[in-house]
């Protein structure tokens, strides 16, 4: 397949370690795929459904004890411990080389190795980085498939040299206590071992296409960032672009893929899925910050997907899809999950493999979920209905505005916007979320995810911050950068914005900020909108008043607030810039001069 000898060399010594039966290049083809996908379920890897209601697409169960990425076994291995920073495990690379050796040497005896070259983004073009996955999953090839551009072209795109992430996948015994994903930035390298979960075993996704990345891009002067794209296409054909990061359980597919309502569908307006999850940013030539997907399809949380709260994305998964960990409906061979409809299966398969009753199911009691929480379904972007035609441009988007968000009850409005690049910064340092009767643990905690990038920047916090800052120094037409919450509540706990496909009455706030087409009125926090200034038009309960509420800054809340920060800046260490302790400081003055 190549005459590279760096990759030639690499797989040959990762072989010797490995020992597999045999070593089978993944050439991209239909016919291979097709093969593979015959092999798995001959094996029980996978199990193949209803050919006519879910064309091409398959089940495949995890073992029970790996179903969610491990942030607590994942590490950043870089031969000072400072670089890889607080918020990170670290370990140091000599030691992890040594410890996974042993557990990777004679892991693929009586396996196959498969060799998967792949690109993120368009092959070719000036955002794209090229890796190459070992593995011995037939699971992890379909799916790389999925999410990634694989084929004979990224070998040719990487010709003699040796600049490709090298990523090494064993499922091994798929032993808990010795699972681990690992990092290793300084030699361009990921280690993956005893998993079998996409999130951990995936190299593409987070491990390069995040932690890898965001590393590369502070070196290089780009930014690998963990937001989703999406663009909005007005009645005269023109279409603006925002990237927006959100903690998970905010929302961001449902975003990403947003349905307008009916007051702007029927002026024209439409809504295109750039990308629901990772957004690689650099400058282009006419000083505007550019965007593209690096991936090529979704990994996306089944259960709550339904036809009400993103047809779009359940649209995409009706072929040419794996599901993991979802119900097996023995009815008609299909797959079934928590919120996706009210008619759950009377003849199923569980996610463990077991007979599941639905009729003991408790919304309360996820041990009697039919499909576990995590589960997911790995889809093509190019099956997405809203998939914006820009999606293989190899030049990307150019980015309007950033949005960050998070889940506050109380403190954060639903909209403001910062009043720098570097104040922007700083709000995307504080981005937090609330710990809701879902989670485990006590409600109302705030956990910080600066970017929501907290389990996923390859290096220290502080000097993540840094390069942001950095940046807004060498980008002449930088976006607008702003904050949502969708999920402030009344006195009752209870949601007062809509939410869903009426956040984009929020966006379209924030482009016509962006075009200087609105006022806004300055607070301790930033620019905060006019009541009257977002269409409420056709909303049901949603007065002016309630506007006013949602809009609300809660100067003794967002003082408490200021306390939590503080002692978050101090946990992320001795790196965190100047500028963002003199943004806090600047803050909390504000703020005590509005009381």
């Amino acid at each position: 397949m190549t005459k590279n000898k760096f990759v030639i060399n690499w797989i040959d010594d990762m072989a010797k370690m490995t020992q597999p039966d045999k070593i089978v290049w993944i050439d991209g083809s239909e016919e291979q795929a097709e093969a593979l996908r015959a092999e798995a379920c001959s094996t029980g890897e996978m199990i193949k459904l209803n050919q006519e209601l879910l064309p091409n697409c398959y089940l495949h169960r995890t073992a029970v004890n790996d179903v969610a990425r491990v942030e607590g076994r994942t590490f950043i291995c870089t031969s000072k411990k400072e670089d890889a920073g607080n918020i990170n495990n670290w370990m140091a690379p000599s030691e992890c080389y040594a410890k996974l050796t042993k557990l990777y040497t004679g892991s693929m005896k009586g396996r196959t190795m498969y060799v998967i070259p792949y690109s993120m983004s368009i092959v070719g073009s000036p955002f794209a980085k090229y890796g190459i996955e070992l593995t011995d999953s037939i699971y992890v090839v379909l799916n790389m498939l999925i999410m990634t551009r694989v084929g004979t072209d990224v070998l040719e795109a990487l010709g003699e040299s040796g600049d490709f992430i090298k990523g090494l996948h064993a499922r091994a015994d798929i032993d808990e206590e010795n699972r681990y994903i690992c990092h290793f930035p300084e030699d361009n390298t990921i280690w993956s071992v005893n998993s079998g979960y996409g999130g951990n075993v995936l190299l593409g996704k987070k491990c390069f296409a995040l932690r890898i990345a965001s590393y590369l891009g502070r070196k290089e002067g780009w930014m690998a960032e963990h937001m989703l794209i999406l663009g909005i296409e007005y009645p005269d054909g023109e279409t603006k672009y925002v990237c927006a990061a959100f903690p998970s359980a905010c929302g961001k597919t449902n975003l990403a893929m947003l349905i307008p309502p009916e007051l702007y569908s029927k002026k024209g307006y439409k809504v295109w899925c750039v990308g629901d999850d990772i957004a690689w940013l650099r400058v282009g030539e006419d000083g505007r910050l550019w965007a593209v997907n690096p991936e090529n399809g979704f990994f996306g949380v089944a259960p709550g997907t339904n036809e009400n709260s993103n047809p779009n994305a359940l649209h995409t998964t009706m072929k040419d899809t794996i599901f993991t960990n979802v119900v097996h409906n023995l009815e008609n061979n299909t797959v079934w999950w928590e919120g996706l409809d009210k008619n759950p299966p009377h003849n199923a398969i569980d996610w463990k493999g077991n007979v599941w009753d639905c009729t003991k199911y408790d919304k309360k009691d996820k041990s009697t979920c039919g499909a576990h929480p995590n589960s997911r379904f790995t889809a093509k972007a190019t099956n997405c209905p809203c998939l914006s035609k820009e999606f293989n441009n190899p030049a990307g988007v150019p980015i309007s505005a950033i949005v960050f968000g998070g889940r506050r009850a109380k403190t954060a409005p639903l909209v403001y916007q910062s009043t720098s690049w570097q104040n922007g910064a700083f709000v995307g340092s504080i981005m937090a979320s609330e710990t809701t009767a879902a989670a485990a643990g006590a409600v109302g905690v705030v956990r910080r995810d600066p970017m929501a990038m907290r389990p996923f920047v390859g290096y220290d916090m502080g000097d993540y911050w840094a390069h942001w800052l950095k940046m807004g120094t060498v980008i002449p037409n930088a976006p607008k950068i702003f904050h949502v919450n969708w999920f402030r509540t009344d006195d009752n706990g209870n949601f007062i914005w809509p939410g869903f496909g009426d956040n984009m009455r929020v966006l379209m706030w924030i482009l016509a900020r962006c075009e200087g087409k609105v006022n806004a009125n300055i607070t301790p926090i930033g620019y905060v909108p006019n009541a009257e200034d977002i269409n409420i038009e056709g909303l049901d309960g949603i007065t002016l008043d309630t506007m006013k509420e949602l809009l609300t800054v809660d100067v003794d809340s967002w003082l408490e607030d200021v306390q939590n920060i503080k002692e978050f800046y101090a946990q992320v260490g001795d790196r965190v810039p100047q500028t963002m302790y003199d943004e806090l400081a600047a803050l909390e003055a504000r703020l005590n001069a509005a009381k």
